[in-house]
Parts: C-alpha cells; structure tokens; sequence
C-alpha cells in the first residue's frame, strides 16, 4: 500500500514541475526574454510525454512568433515564423482530435484573438512585399505563398470570414509571373478568376488565362477563362476577338466562318470584324494556282469582295480593307493575263483568228481590272504616304501598294506598245500619235510611284 501512494505521489510531482517549467516559459515570454523563453519550451516538448499537450504547442508557437518579430532574435531562428505555423497546426490538430463541438475547442487562440496566425501572416506578407520591391520574385513568392498557406489555414477552420484573399493571391500570381514561373502564376490567376473577383485592371488577368491555356492547348480551360470574363467584363471587345483566334487556330473553317456570322450579328458596324472575315474567307477561296483552288472558288471570293466592300462602307479610308480590295480585283486581272498567255501556237501553225480574238477580249479584261483596282491602291497609298512615321506592317503595306500600281502601268503601258506597233505597220499615223501620247502619260505615272516607292524607307 506505501508502494502504491508513493508512485502516486511521484507522478503527482512531475505534472507540478512540468507546469512549473510551462508556466515559466510563459513568463519568460512575457518578459521578452525570447532566447531563455526558447530554450525553456523546447525543454519541455523534448519530453515525450509533455508532447500530448495542447498548451505546449500553442505556448511554442507564441514564442516562435514573438521571434519572428524581433529583428535581433530572428536572426538566430531564421525560420521561427515556420516553427510557429507548425506548432499552432499542432495545437489546432490535438484541439480538434479532443473536442467534436468546433464552438468548444481552441480556447486559448480564440482569447487571444487568433493573434499568433495573424502575426505569422503580417510577417510573411511583409517579407513577401520586401523581396517583391526588391525585384527578387523567387522569395516573394515563397513568403506569399506562406502567407495563403495561413489564410487558407484559417479560412479552413472558420477563423476568417473571407474566402479569398484577393491582394496575395494576385501577388502571389504576379510574382510566379516575373519569376518566368507561368504554370503557377495560372494557379494563383485562376483562383482570383474562379471567384469571379473584379477590380482595377483585373480584366487582364481573365485574359492571361484565357491566352496562356490556348498556348498550352488546353482550349477546354481557354475557353472556361474567356467565358468568366465575358461575364464578368461583358463590355470588353477582347473576348470575341480572343474566340475567333482560338477558332482560328484549333478549329474548322466551317466552325470559324459560322462563328463570324454569328459576331457580324452580334455587332454589324464593326469594321474589324468584317474586314478580318473578308480575309479569311478570301483565303480559304483563293489560291495563285487556279488547279488548287477549291470548288466553291468563285461563291468565296465573292462572298469575300461583298465583306471587304462592306467594311468601306463603315469605314473609306482603311488603308488595309483598300489594299484588300485592290488585291481582289488585280488578282482577278492576273487570271485573265494568265489565261491569255496560256493560249499560244503549237506546232508552228499561227493563232486562228479566233484565238487572236479570244487574246484580244482577255487583254481588254486585263486592264479593265487593273483599272479598277488601281483606286484602291491610290487610297492606300495616299492615306499612309502622308503619316509622319509609319509602323512597320503601314510601311510593307505601303510599298506593296506602290509596287502593284508600278506593275499596273507598266502592263498597260506594254499593251499599248503593241498597238502603237501595230497601229505604226498599218500606217495609222493618228492612232499611233494617240498611242504615244497615252504612253508618256503612263510612264511619268510609273515614275512618279517609283520615285514614291524609293522614298518610303526614308520618309518613314
């Protein structure tokens, strides 16, 4: 029976000197003495059996932040801020295994206010906040990722009533961002997107997503992003634009081409739109060699004049919708050129008069088309040559332009020679007169759009 109550008492006497050196790093703590305060509650959680305590951990973790917070002590203890967070989870682990009721458990944070998380979380955003000014986002990124690690902590456990933390987290993504750490900035970028969060410039962040899924091909995810943001920035013009690019890119023509009807519906006085869909279908209609055009050749190159002309109708002087239109209708002159030439004597044997005849009408179609395109090459010329200073794509457009009115001229002037030449062995000394006169004007107009053309570089 002495045995038995002097195993009692033994026992009874180390809870009282585990208290006493609890209680002691306490006060310690209090007293700001945070190396001995350190040393004391390591102390006490190097014994196996003190580790079962709540207490323990949670009065760890409070000294761990108060080290954190001192600039001298936390240089011995680099990491106190992480010894912090992984003794109060801890303490939240052992407080949720003893109590089922949440409203019962983590007595001591909630007296003091959750202050510990909070302290933790001011120190790593402001950690975080100093790399990133500093232009070092590798470490930015690290503390603000510490410091969502802590609100998601919290938010987890209902110690927060915010359910995201906007401003880190779009720290948090620029600095991934900057770091050239793309695949995580999407993490941090999409969570903002997700919760549909709006605020000055956010709509760029809809559009990173959007734009960085389509390059990785992941046009499911693409897509999800730009259709958030159309929510949630309706307004934006960046979005349509965005669909058709990735139509463009990923899907059929047919899929692309119903899609534009569908914008053009959608917003009918939009230049741009009716231009970029005049193009594409010109495109897919068009091809030099007429072999490799398609079978409805003709129904999409007409169908591509009609956008193209409507897209003057919105706007006269875009440079690009006239050098288009000019290309449209040269090319159809090239056509007949190219048909013209194709018909030569075979075997020796001289063209029949209806083979000449035939060359006469395609000559005579030639330049009607040169003619007509001509215009449209004028007003691009015109429009860009009086700029100040051009962007490189005005610049090319611009010389093409000068260059497609060089070859005009010259052609025409060619055909004229030759009945001038004709004209001359007839005899018809009126219509040569005629024909040189015609000729002379031709020739000042080629060399005035050479000269133009042999400025443009300078010019711009």
């Amino acid at each position: 029976m002495k045995k038995v109550l002097l195993l009692a008492l033994l026992a009874t006497s180390g809870v009282g000197l585990y208290a006493q050196k609890l209680d002691k790093a306490k006060d310690l703590l209090k007293s700001k003495k945070l190396t001995d305060a350190k040393n004391e509650i390591d102390n006490v959680l190097a014994v196996e059996k003190n580790q079962n305590n709540a207490e323990a951990w949670y009065t760890k973790s409070k000294i761990y932040v108060a080290i954190a917070n001192d600039s001298v002590a936390r240089a011995g203890v680099p990491n106190a801020r992480d010894v912090a967070f992984e003794a109060v989870k801890k303490y939240i682990s052992m407080e949720e295994a003893r109590e089922k009721d949440p409203t019962k458990r983590n007595v001591l944070l909630t007296m003091d206010n959750s202050q510990p998380l909070l302290d933790m979380y001011a120190g790593y955003s402001q950690a975080g906040a100093t790399f990133y000014n500093a232009g070092n986002f590798n470490d930015a990124l690290t503390n603000f990722k510490k410091c969502l690690d802590i609100f998601d902590f919290m938010s987890a456990r209902s110690l927060t009533t915010l359910k995201l933390d906007t401003t880190t987290t779009l720290y948090a993504g620029i600095s991934a961002e900057k770091a050239s750490k793309p695949d995580e900035a999407a993490i941090y970028y999409g969570k903002i997107a997700d919760n549909k969060a709006k605020g000055e410039g956010f709509a760029e962040i809809y559009k990173w997503l959007a734009d960085h899924y389509r390059q990785k091909g992941d046009i499911a995810t693409a897509t999800k992003y730009s259709t958030l943001g159309r929510e949630v920035y309706p307004g934006d013009p960046f979005w349509t634009g965005f669909e058709l690019e990735m139509l463009r890119e990923k899907g059929t023509k047919e899929e692309l081409f119903k899609k534009y009807d569908q914008v053009l519906q959608e917003n009918p006085d939009n230049h741009l739109f009716l231009f970029n869909y005049g193009v594409e279908v010109y495109q897919e209609g068009y091809n030099q060699d007429i072999s490799k055009r398609p079978a409805n050749s003709k129904e999409l190159i007409a169908k591509a004049t009609g956008l193209i002309k409507r897209c003057l109708e919105k706007k006269p002087d875009y440079p690009n919708a006239n050098m288009v239109m000019g290309q449209i209708v040269y090319n159809q002159g090239v056509d007949f050129n190219n048909e013209n030439k194709a018909i030569k004597p075979a075997g020796g044997v001289k063209l029949t008069p209806d083979q000449l005849k035939k060359k006469e009408e395609l000559r005579s179609e030639v330049v009607k088309k040169f003619d007509e395109a001509s215009p449209y090459f004028e007003r691009v010329a015109d429009a860009l040559d009086k700029e100040a200073k051009l962007k490189m794509d005005d610049k090319d457009i611009l010389k093409n332009a000068l260059d497609l009115l060089i070859t005009i001229n010259e052609e025409k002037t060619a055909q004229l020679e030759q009945k001038r030449n004709q004209a001359d062995r007839e005899k018809k000394a009126a219509d040569v007169k005629n024909y040189e006169a015609e000729i002379k004007k031709l020739q000042d107009k080629t060399a005035g759009y050479t000269e133009r053309f042999n400025n443009v570089d300078r010019k711009h």
